[in-house]
This record gives structure tokens, sequence and C-alpha cells, in this order.
């Protein structure tokens, strides 16, 4: 077949630097599948040659994938102190949602945390999980144990669906992380480290300035557009000093932000990508706080270290798929496509399959993928949703898969199994991201040989090699996002070429181990800084 015009798309238009898929050269994209391998960074484990500084690490987070997960920070949660673990003493906090008490690991009372202003006293437990990684989980039951995600009952826990006292839930949260630091929870272990989530986090280094001790953390940023933003009349029950609520400290436009408490009181602020990073030092991207950004940034106080996957999206030996595959041999591949055009009932097709698996926000640009949608289906392709998010726009979604029965499939909510098996199944993956701090899901499909098409922001420019790996597009709006679908039917029907960018996709993974040298680099400098002795593993 030639080329699919869609509609309102010039077939002869030549969109620049991202025709490059189409004047590559074979050769140069056929990569086979031991090129992975030079593709990873490893660091030797610890001892013997090159050792590598160990320190006492606490990892402080809302959320984890083991137990309960709403977004990408729960992914990495999970993985990233497990592949810091080989070099690094690290233990995880947690809250002790109902999830985590349900689960099959065994808690262990081991501490208890005094009250301080509105905030409880509560205790403390620990959890081992069957590779050894310790969790610390706080137990509170008025504040954590509920029916409802981790921030609340709406889409994601956040805006109008969270909590009323999530201020009270997460300064708690962030205080234990303090009094574990300081001493102060009866462990046999303390921390030297504070490595810190999102604004659920960021009284953290807050509390420890407040209380006089001088323990360094790393504050990493997944998601600059949730803030924590509570009323100033807060700041008496949450123990927070009258003198710290100015300009430079934690207000925000006449609230009080645990986003910028994390920004000003952390020894380091990290992003989840090196563009992200750049991005958020601009008033497009900087969400009100691009002048302290812009400051931390001229300090050597702010860089991007990117994410990445574990060994669980090898599509060789993933439990999850209908059919394993490789780059090699694509009838696992279709049978996965099989098994999602029947599961979500898409009639039979060999047309391309595109996939949307994220959260149903504006952010994501879902608004942008349904006004492509009638295009897609006329030129001979089908779509499958997966997620869940604004009420508004999971309607919209269940009227689109209403207009076109058998080319449109809309699943509200989200299941792994399934998750994993559209990106196994699809052709492509639409992430029209307005912004993206980094994504994990263009990785996802890449390793499954699902090529992302995305806007060229975040963490989607670092890690999707335009025409090579997959399709970029500048300006999060239509008529640009429609360009990169044109230009991804075009390749698809060029089926070598195809082929060959599913392999180039496949093998240039982007693994959490390429995250241990830059970490621990910080871990070391921040802690010879604050005068933290570090000594070496083995």
């Amino acid at each position: 077949m030639g080329n699919v015009a869609l509609k309102g798309i010039d077939t002869d238009t030549k969109p620049g630097h991202r025709s490059r898929a189409i004047a590559a050269s074979l050769d140069d994209l056929g990569l086979d599948e031991t090129s992975k391998a030079g593709r990873d960074v490893t660091l030797p484990r610890a001892g013997g040659e090159g050792r590598h500084p160990s320190q006492r690490i606490l990892f402080v987070t809302p959320e984890i994938a083991d137990f309960v997960k709403v977004g990408g920070l729960g992914d990495v949660s999970s993985a990233l102190p497990r592949a810091l673990a080989a070099h690094h003493d690290i233990r995880i906090l947690i809250p002790a949602y109902r999830e985590v008490l349900n689960s099959a690991l065994n808690v262990r009372r081991v501490g208890r945390l005094p009250a301080h202003a509105a905030l409880p006293a509560c205790e403390l437990g620990e959890m081992t999980c069957a590779d050894g990684m310790v969790i610390y989980v706080l137990l509170c039951p008025e504040l954590y144990e509920r029916e409802g995600g981790p921030y609340g009952t709406g889409p994601g826990g956040y805006g109008s669906g969270g909590w009323e006292d999530n201020d009270i839930r997460f300064a708690r949260l962030s205080l234990a992380a303090a009094q574990i630091a300081a001493g102060q929870a009866g462990l046999d272990w303390q921390p030297q480290l504070l490595h810190l989530n999102d604004w659920t986090c960021g009284l953290a280094p807050a509390y420890l300035e407040w209380m006089g001790r001088q323990v360094p953390s790393v504050f990493t940023i997944h998601n600059l557009a949730y803030q924590g933003l509570f009323d100033r009349s807060r700041c008496t029950a949450l123990g927070i000093p009258e003198s710290a609520f100015h300009i430079e400290g934690i207000e925000y436009y006449g609230r009080l932000s645990f986003m910028k408490a994390g920004i000003v009181y952390a020894s380091h602020v990290t992003t989840v990508s090196a563009t992200y990073a750049q991005e958020i030092t601009t008033p497009e991207f900087g969400c009100g706080l691009e002048g302290l950004l812009c400051c931390k940034a001229q300090q050597g106080r702010l860089s991007g270290i990117p994410n990445g996957i574990d060994d669980s999206w090898d599509p060789r030996t993933d439990a999850h798929l209908v059919q394993a595959f490789s780059a090699n041999d694509w009838r696992g591949k279709r049978a996965n496509a099989d098994y999602v055009r029947h599961r979500f009932g898409l009639a039979p097709s060999a047309g391309p399959l595109f996939a949307m698996v994220s959260r149903m926000v504006h952010q994501k640009g879902v608004d942008l993928v349904i006004d492509a949608a009638p295009s897609i289906v006329q030129a001979g392709g089908q779509l499958v949703f997966i997620g869940s998010g604004e009420r508004r726009v999971e309607q919209q979604l269940d009227r689109l898969a209403e207009r076109y029965p058998g080319a449109v499939a809309t699943y509200i909510g989200f299941d792994e199994y399934e998750a994993r098996c559209i990106y196994a199944g699809s052709d492509f993956l639409l992430m029209p991201s307005r912004f993206e701090p980094c994504g994990l899901s263009q990785m996802y499909a890449q390793r499954f040989g699902s090529l992302p098409i995305a806007h060229r922001t975040g963490g989607l420019a670092d890690t999707i090699e335009d025409g090579v790996t997959g399709f970029l597009f500048e300006g999060a709006n239509l008529a640009n996002f429609m360009r990169a679908i044109q230009q991804a039917f075009s390749v698809y029907h060029s089926t070598e070429l195809f082929y060959a960018m599913r392999r180039a996709a496949m093998t240039g993974r982007y693994h959490w181990r390429q995250s241990i040298a830059p970490y621990t680099q910080l871990y070391r400098r921040i802690c010879n800084e604050a005068g933290v002795e570090v000594r070496q593993a083995g």
C-alpha cells in the first residue's frame, strides 16, 4: 500500500528534521538484540575495585507501586531505591495506607514519633520485602487508613477530589522523615541523607532547618504543576514558624507552598529529565517558581537525572503478555495485538493500532487525540485508550468510542496486565503531552516495539530519537500532531523501515542503571558539603 492521506493533512508535507525516518538508511536503524548491552550503563557492585561511597539514605515517597500507585512516581519509588541498593544502605518511608497494611508483608512496630503542633504522634512500622528492601511505614490510622487513593477520592486525588486534611497528612509524613533523620524515632538506624519526592515531602528539609539539624537532602520534582498550596492560616497547625512565611521561605503569592519549601530548604533539587530541568526555569513551565529555580540552577543546585525502567519490561520474558516476542520475531507482537482487539471490541484490521496509556487529563493532550481520532479512523487506524482522570475527559472518550464502534475502544480505569498487553500489541503510542517532566510510558512502549508519537518537551525530547525510535513534533497543537501521525502512517506502510524503527526502539532502552552514577555522585557531593562522613562500600 502507498501512503494513506489523513483528512486535513497534505501528504506531500515534508516536516523538516522530522523526516529523518524516511531518509535514514535501514542499515543505520537495523540494530540487533546484542546492541542493547552497549547502551546500558552498569557500575561494579559494592566491594572490590571501583568501590562506591555508601550512604545511609531514607527515600521518602507518598506512593510506591508495590502497594499503591497513582502515576509514574509510584513506579519510580519502587524501582529507583532498588537500583541504588546495590551501592547504598537505602530504605523507604511511606504512609501506612490501607493497601499497605493489607499486603502479605508483616509489619513490625519499631519506633514512635512525637507530636508537633496539630500533627499527631504516631508509630513507625517496618516491613521487609522479599528482595530485602526495608520499608518504614508511618502508622497513623486517622490520617492514612481510608477508602480512596493516597491523595483523595477524585481523579488521582488532586484538585476538588483531594482530602481536606492533606496539609496535615503530608506535613506529618515530612515531619516523620525529619524526626527519623534527627534520631528522634528510637530506631537503631539513622539516615545520613534524605531523598524526598514531590510536594508531599516538601516540608521535610524545612522541619530539619527549624530543628537546627544539618542533614543533607535531595528534593526531586516529578511534576511542578502540583505544588501543595494551602492557606496561610494553616501554618500554626503545621508547626511552621511565622518567620518562615516570606518570599524567600514558604510563601507563594500569599499562600504556603509545600513544593516551594522543598526547593528552598533542600540541599539540592533534581528533576526527572535534563530538558525539564531547563524548562522549569522559564515562565512557560516554571509555574511561578521559575525565578527561584533559576537561582538554584545558577548556584549549581538544580539538575536533571532521567528516570528509567527495570528488567520486568522485557517482551521476551514478561509474564503479563499473551505471547512473548523479540525484535526479530513479530509473531508474539501480532498475538498481543489480536488479544487487544478482541479484548476491547475492536474489529480485525490490517491497519495500525494506536494506543494512549495515560492519566486522562488536560496536561496529557487527550483533547488533541480526541480531535485527531476521526482522521486516524478514516485512514484505517484504530485507537485504544486506558486510564482515568477528569470526568469530563472520560465522558468525551466514552462518546468517541460510541461514535466509532469497532475502531475506538476506551477502558476507564487502570489494569497493569491490560496496560502491558496494550504496549505490546500497539503499533504507536500517542503522547501529545503539553509538558512531561520525564514520562515512563514512552520507554515502556519503545521496549515493547510501539513507536511513540510525542510532543517535543521534557523527558519525551530526551528519550525519543525523532525518526529513529519514534516521532516528535513541535508545539502542542493539532496541526503539528497530525503531521506526525501522517508520518507514522507513511512509515507503517514502508514495512522494512517500520520494522527497523521498531528494532531501534526496542534495543535503545533507558534503564535505572543509568541513574546510579549521577545519584551516587550527587549524594557524595552534598554529604561532603555538609561534613557528613561517607564510608566506602565493601
